[in-house]
């Protein structure tokens, strides 16, 4: 590396995995100023993150980017892969973001933990240069685990980087990193599980059905997609029913008071059950007997149950509907 007065500043995207953990420590070592950045939406967390910067020491923002990625959620250029993960516009947009705060915190150039070939439709080399070319920092993306079967970034042209410690690791073994990781005295990290919601076939099936039945989302409103069953009774009308109390504690915190009904049934152990923008009559009605069928109200017996909507609080009276009955509203 060329002799330089400055301080040489490089910005990480950190998922909190092993690969962008070592990414990190490789540069760490030859004396740049390594910060890391992780992102927040209803579909991944960061919390991984937060420990690989309390393990390692590098200093980590996590930046909350909800609104930019339902947005490109909904229309992603690259579509989705086998679910509803749209990888390769994802790590653009990330990188974007990225971008934004390497300009205006002066940093020289950004890094990802991203192995040529560990992933087969995110981490190919067109998929790379895809993302690059959708980043906003083209030339300026280095990826130190497998930088030497990549193009010469800009960094490196310019001596910020000696691409000689880099390294030119492929496929999806992990034999190489978890030996490099013992070098660096890591022993704890992560399996390589995504962690992504947007990979789960479940929490899928329940996006595309909002996605399909409303223009606009909140952010709470995706966070409930993770809790309880779903049911589909009209075009209109979705009721979560909860599966366990961790369920019913999450369907109140992340509901709306101001739009959702909550439904609950009196005397006997039962869930919550969340109808959003739940207005009619007739849909409160079969979604109250929905959530008797799912207590512990005896069959066939009529049961009062609670309605709490934005209008107010009131009792009706239903009997519950079998799971097996209600089977074809699933989502």
């Amino acid at each position: 590396m060329q002799p330089s007065t400055k301080k040489v500043r490089a910005l990480g995207l950190c998922s909190g995995g092993l690969d962008s953990t070592l990414a990190g420590l490789l540069l760490r070592n030859q004396q740049i100023e390594v910060e890391w950045i992780s992102f927040e939406t209803p579909f991944f967390s960061a919390d991984k993150a937060r420990r690989a910067a309390e393990q390692t020491g590098i200093p980590l923002v996590v930046e909350n980017i909800s609104a930019e990625y339902i947005k490109m959620l909904r229309n992603p250029n690259c579509g989705y892969g086998q679910h509803m993960n749209p990888c390769l516009d994802c790590h653009a947009l990330m990188f974007r973001v990225a971008a934004r705060f390497m300009v205006s915190r002066k940093f020289d150039f950004l890094f990802s933990g991203e192995v040529v070939g560990q992933r087969p439709m995110s981490q190919t080399k067109p998929s790379l240069r895809y993302v690059e070319k959708n980043s906003d920092s083209d030339g300026y993306i280095l990826r130190p685990l497998s930088a030497k079967l990549l193009p010469e970034t800009i960094p490196e042209q310019k001596g910020m980087v000696d691409r000689e410690q880099l390294l030119d690791i492929s496929g999806r073994g992990r034999k190489r990193q978890i030996q490099l990781a013992k070098t660096f005295g890591i022993t704890d990290y992560p399996a390589p599980a995504g962690g992504c919601l947007l990979t789960d076939k479940g929490f899928s099936n329940r996006l595309r059905d909002l996605f399909a039945h409303q223009e606009n989302n909140t952010e709470n409103e995706l966070r409930l997609l993770r809790y309880g069953r779903h049911f589909r009774l009209n075009d209109q009308s979705r009721l979560i029913v909860g599966r366990t109390q961790l369920d019913n504690d999450n369907l109140l915190r992340y509901h709306n008071p101001k739009t959702d009904t909550v439904i609950k049934v009196k005397r006997f152990a039962g869930p919550i059950g969340i109808l959003p923008h739940g207005r009619r009559k007739d849909i409160m009605t079969l979604a109250a007997s929905i959530c008797a069928g799912y207590s512990k109200a005896p069959a066939l017996t009529a049961v009062d149950v609670s309605i709490l909507s934005p209008e107010g609080r009131s009792t009706i009276q239903v009997l519950g509907l079998l799971p097996s009955d209600v089977s074809k509203f699933l989502i």
